[in-house]
C-alpha cells in the first residue's frame, strides 16, 4: 500500500493542482507546522505586513488567476481577514482561507488557550457566514474528502471557503486509498433547451439587442465566449464597473461602461433603449447601476448568472452559466449589419499646458489614460479613484480590478501585490486615495521585498473626498503624510511630489522607465475637486430632486 500524504501535504497538493502558486499570510504558532510544509513545497509563501493585506492580495490573485489562498493563525489572524473574506464573498472571488488552530487534544476540558475568543468553534462560526463552504480538518479519515468538497465549492461558486487546520493533525496521514474525484456538474437538458429556445426567439426578434457583460464573465473565464458570441452576431457589448475590461476596450463592438447616471449619456441611452438586453454574469448592485439611476426593463432582458437564469419573467432552474453561454454560441442567430455605435472616447495625446498649471482630477486621469499600455493592470481603490478610473481606456481584457460592490477601502495597494504575482507580465497602476492609502499603503514593503514594481498614484486631497460631497465635516480629514518620502523609510522605490501638470508628466515618464521597484506619486489635489464620473452622477441626481 502506498504511503499516504499528510493532511497538510494533501491540501498543498490540491492547491497546486488547481493553479495556486503563491500563498499569502502572516505566521503564528498555531500554523507554523503547516508553514514549514509550505516552505518545503512548490508553493511560494508571501509574507505581508498585516493579515488584511494578505487577504486583499489573495483576493486580487484569485481574480486574475482563478483561485487564491491566504494562510493565517487562529483568531488573531483569522478574524483580521474576516473583512477581506467578506469582500471576496460579496464580489465572487474564490479565496481559500486557511487558518491554523489549537490541536484537537489541546481542546480537552476546554482550557483558556491563547487567541481563543469564546469557544473553540467561534472563528468557524464567523466564517460560516462569510464563505460558501467551510470545514475543520479534525478527522484524518475524512480530511481529504473535506478538502476536495470545499475546494470544489470555491471553484463552482467563485466564492471564498474556509479550512481550519488543527496543529496536531498537520502531519497526520490521511486515508491511503483516497482518490481525488472528478466532479462534472451538468445542466438539466430540458430546462437548458427551453431556455435557449426562448432566448433564440427573443434575440432574433429584437431590433437593438445589447450584451451587458459583468463580473462573472471574468470569474468563470468566459471572456472568449462572450467575444465570439458578439462577433458572430454583431451584437454590441457594454460592461459594468465591476465587469470593466471584460473585453478589450478598443474592440469595434465595445460600447463602454454602463453605470446609470455615472456613465456617458450616449452609452446609457443605447443600453436602456435595447429591446433585448442580454445580461451575462451581472450583479445588480447599487454602484453597478449608478446608485440605482439605471432603468433596465426585466421584461426585455435575458439575465444569466451562476445562480439564476431568467428570460423576461420566466425563470429556468438547474441551468449552469457556462452551459447557457455555450448554448448561446451554438444557436443559429442571424448576423446583424454593423450599425453606428457609441464609442469609448479616443485616447487623446496629453499635452502639458505651459507654466505651473495646477493639476485637477480630470487632467490627472487624462494623463493616466495616455500612460496605460497593453501590459498595465489598473487596480483602483474605493472612491473617486474608482469612479474616475471607470473612464480609463483598458487595452486588454481582465486588466482592471476594483472593489466596486463591497467597496472596502485599502484594497488597491495589497491587491497590486497579488495581481502582479498572479501574472508577472502585468505592471500594476494603483489608484488610491490618501485615506485608503493610510490603511494599507505599508504593503509597499511587501512589493519591495518580492521585487514587484507597481506605480502607485495617491490622490491626495487630505481626506475622504467622496464623502465630503455627501456630508462634510472634520471627520473626513486625515493627517497629511509625506507620502513621497516612504521610499526613504523602506529603502526601496522612488517617490515624487506632484502638484502641476508638468510635474505629473515628468513623474510618469520616469516611473515608466524605472522598473526596479515601486514608484509612488503623491498627487496634490483640491479638497473638493472630483472626477467627471462623479460630476455626471451629481448633475443627474440633482435633476431628480
Amino acid at each position: 500500500m502506498k504511503n499516504s500524504p499528510s493532511i497538510g501535504q494533501y491540501l498543498i497538493q490540491q492547491l497546486y493542482a488547481h493553479g495556486v502558486r503563491h500563498v499569502f499570510g502572516i505566521p503564528g504558532d498555531y500554523v507554523l507546522g503547516f508553514y514549514d510544509q509550505l516552505e518545503k513545497s512548490k508553493l511560494r509563501l508571501i509574507n505581508t505586513c498585516d493579515e488584511q493585506g494578505a487577504g486583499f492580495a489573495a483576493d486580487a490573485y484569485a481574480r486574475v488567476r482563478g483561485l487564491g489562498a491566504v494562510c493565517v493563525t487562529y483568531c488573531v489572524g483569522g478574524l483580521k481577514v474576516a473583512n477581506t473574506t467578506a469582500e471576496a464573498f460579496a464580489e465572487k472571488s474564490p479565496v481559500v482561507v486557511i487558518s491554523g488552530a489549537p490541536g484537537i487534544k489541546e481542546r480537552e476540558k476546554n482550557p483558556l488557550l491563547h487567541h481563543k475568543v469564546r469557544e473553540f468553534d467561534t472563528q468557524k462560526k464567523v466564517f460560516e457566514q462569510l464563505t460558501i463552504a467551510s470545514t475543520v480538518l479534525s478527522d484524518p479519515q475524512t480530511a481529504f474528502q473535506e478538502i476536495d468538497r470545499v475546494l470544489h465549492a470555491a471553484l463552482r461558486f467563485k466564492r471564498p471557503v474556509y479550512i481550519e487546520l488543527p496543529r496536531d493533525l498537520v502531519g497526520t496521514p490521511g486515508i491511503a486509498h483516497h482518490r481525488t474525484p472528478e466532479i462534472h456538474e451538468r445542466s438539466n437538458p430540458k430546462s437548458l433547451r427551453a431556455a435557449l429556445a426562448e432566448a433564440h426567439e427573443m434575440i432574433d426578434g429584437a431590433r437593438q439587442p445589447v450584451i451587458l457583460a459583468d463580473v462573472e464573465v471574468h470569474r468563470f473565464g468566459l471572456q472568449d465566449q462572450v467575444l465570439q458570441f458578439a462577433q458572430k452576431t454583431n451584437i454590441p457589448v457594454a460592461a459594468t464597473v465591476m465587469g470593466k475590461s471584460v473585453i478589450g476596450e478598443q474592440h469595434p463592438l465595445y460600447l463602454g461602461i454602463y453605470e446609470g447616471a455615472m456613465g456617458r449619456e450616449d452609452v446609457r441611452q443605447f443600453v436602456e433603449r435595447s429591446d433585448c438586453l442580454i445580461m451575462l454574469g451581472a450583479f445588480m448592485t447599487d454602484i453597478n447601476l449608478g446608485i440605482y439611476t439605471a432603468r433596465l426593463d426585466p421584461a426585455r432582458s435575458i439575465y444569466a448568472t451562476s445562480e439564476k437564469l431568467s428570460i423576461s419573467y420566466h425563470t429556468y432552474e438547474e441551468v449552469r452559466f457556462k452551459d447557457f453561454m455555450r448554448g448561446l454560441l451554438g444557436l443559429r442567430l442571424r448576423r446583424r449589419p454593423r450599425s453606428p455605435l457609441p464609442r469609448p472616447l479616443p485616447v487623446a495625446s496629453f499635452k502639458v499646458r505651459p507654466g505651473p498649471v495646477k493639476l485637477t482630477v480630470q487632467r490627472l486621469f487624462a494623463r493616466l489614460n495616455a500612460f496605460l499600455s497593453a501590459n498595465t493592470v489598473v487596480v483602483a481603490d474605493v472612491g473617486d479613484a474608482l469612479f474616475g478610473a471607470a473612464d480609463l481606456f483598458i487595452r486588454q481584457r481582465t486588466e482592471f480590478l476594483g472593489p466596486a460592490y463591497y467597496a472596502s477601502m485599502g484594497f488597491a495597494v495589497p491587491a497590486s501585490v497579488g495581481a502582479q504575482l498572479a501574472n508577472p507580465k502585468l505592471r500594476p497602476l494603483v489608484l488610491v486615495g490618501d485615506g485608503a492609502f493610510q490603511m494599507t499603503g505599508v504593503e509597499l514593503a511587501t512589493a519591495a521585498r518580492y521585487g514587484l514594481n507597481p506605480v502607485v498614484v495617491v490622490l491626495n486631497n487630505r481626506g475622504y473626498g467622496t464623502e465630503r460631497h455627501m456630508q462634510d465635516g472634520p471627520y473626513n480629514d486625515v493627517w497629511p503624510w509625506n507620502y513621497s518620502r516612504l521610499p526613504e523609510l523602506l529603502g526601496a522605490g522612488r517617490g515624487f511630489v506632484v502638484e502641476t501638470e508638468q510635474e505629473l508628466d515628468r513623474a510618469l515618464e520616469e516611473a515608466q522607465s524605472w522598473t526596479k521597484s515601486f514608484c509612488l506619486l503623491d498627487v496634490h489635489l483640491e479638497r473638493l475637486d472630483r472626477s467627471p464620473a462623479l460630476d455626471r452622477l451629481a448633475a443627474r441626481l440633482a435633476k431628480r430632486l
